[in-house]
């Protein structure tokens, strides 16, 4: 070996010095081509074990999904030297689509002048598309009279009859309720012979003095219900053989004006008698949000009174209540304050969301919004409206989002 550096014949010692610097780096950008391509490998295999395990939780919103992706992904990719990692999960109709970017710095193939390689993955994974019932609870206090609330709501509502209906593939993919509130909820008079009402509250004439009434006031009642005994006004067990447990039945008139709270549609895909029902509405009395997010829970509901909706395992199906009002609670049977009463909303959100129904709140101009924050499922669920002129825009968004989490075009 001595003798080859002494060689002075050809400038051979030159010659390789010269040629050693390539083949190291030749030799470096092998190893490091190696070392990413093993960790390309690595990003698929987690990559495709987060997509797997992804679409178990769906539907899922995207912060959720953003959330859940990185910690599935990063437990399965385990240790590795790559920086600037960034996974993208993007959900679409019964599919959903997750990929990953990142970086390897070179360790060997630097003294050639390379400093790092960029590396990507992609995955989709199919997830079963499932079913939606949907309950609109819509706030149709007298103060929805002003500045054409009332018109924009419903223009709102048919709009998202029409997203819907349109987003379902076959019969049943979508039911729908309506639920128009005040202080009261109107169930009509066809129930008038359950057992589920009382009649305690009316007197023989039909009005609502509390007295009482001998005999049974069914035909002079026109319909609406009020707040069941608490606790059981924000709750859906279904009603038993006392009175605290079954709903107060009153009249639907109120010293505001002469309109009528309109009933309650259960359950249907008859979208013709839904856009029925939203034409229908009008101002009437003050607002008790609570009764109209717990019926908007009965319809959902497979427990008694109602019989449309599907039992809560059902495989593939969600439930949602869309919350619509324009002011602060103003009356409940009880008389209570508005603090009160909020409190009791916010119970019943708690007890609808336990029940693993999901909820959209919308606040048009006026309102507690902590309160409606704090009901919807979580914060990109929940809306704030300043002019009423923008809540098509809003029930169409809502719409879209739940059909393409949900529903086959």
């Amino acid at each position: 070996m001595r003798r080859f550096w002494s060689n002075r014949d050809g400038n051979i010692a030159i010659t390789f010095a010269l040629i050693l610097i390539p083949l190291l780096g030749f030799v470096g950008v092998a190893l490091d081509y190696s070392m990413a391509t093993a960790y390309r490998t690595d990003l698929q295999k987690a990559l495709d074990a987060t997509a797997l395990a992804l679409t178990k939780i769906m539907p899922a919103d995207q912060a959720t999904l953003d959330t859940v992706g990185n910690q599935y992904f990063q437990a399965n990719l385990g240790p590795h030297s790559l920086t600037n990692l960034q996974l993208t999960v993007t959900p679409n109709v019964g599919t959903l689509r997750v990929s990953v970017k990142g970086t390897y710095n070179v360790q060997l193939a630097s003294v050639i002048g390379a400093t790092s390689v960029e590396l990507g993955a992609r995955a989709e994974a199919k997830w079963s598309i499932g079913k939606v019932e949907i309950a609109l609870a819509l706030d149709n206090s007298w103060s929805m009279n002003s500045l054409s609330r009332m018109t924009h709501l419903k223009d709102a509502a048919h709009d998202l009859l029409d997203v819907l209906e349109a987003a379902a593939k076959e019969e049943g993919d979508a039911k729908v309720a309506i639920v128009p509130f005040d202080s009261i909820v109107g169930v009509g008079t066809a129930y008038k012979n359950e057992s589920w009402l009382r009649w305690d509250i009316l007197d023989c004439n039909g009005n609502q003095s509390g007295s009482g009434c001998g005999s049974i006031p069914q035909d002079t009642w026109n319909g609406c219900v009020w707040d069941r005994n608490k606790d059981n006004d924000t709750k859906d067990d279904a009603p038993g053989s006392t009175n605290a447990t079954k709903y107060p039945a009153v009249q639907c008139g109120n010293s505001l004006n002469s309109n009528l709270l309109v009933p309650l549609t259960p359950l249907t895909t008859n979208w013709t008698a839904l856009h029925s029902k939203v034409n229908s509405m009008s101002p009437a009395g003050m607002t008790n949000i609570t009764i109209g997010l717990v019926w908007g829970w009965h319809v959902l509901s497979p427990t008694a009174l109602f019989t449309e909706g599907a039992a809560y395992n059902t495989a593939n199906l969600t439930k949602y209540v869309i919350l619509m009002t324009d002011g602060d609670n103003t009356a409940n049977r009880f008389g209570d304050s508005t603090n009160t009463m909020n409190n009791r909303t916010s119970t019943t959100c708690t007890n609808i969301k336990n029940a693993n129904i999901k909820i959209y709140t919308i606040r048009l101009v006026s309102g507690n919004a902590t309160l409606l924050q704090g009901c919807a499922s979580n914060p990109s669920m929940y809306y704030d409206v300043q002019d009423a002129s923008e809540l098509s825009a809003v029930f169409s968004s809502i719409g879209s989002q739940i059909a393409n989490l949900h529903l086959s075009k």
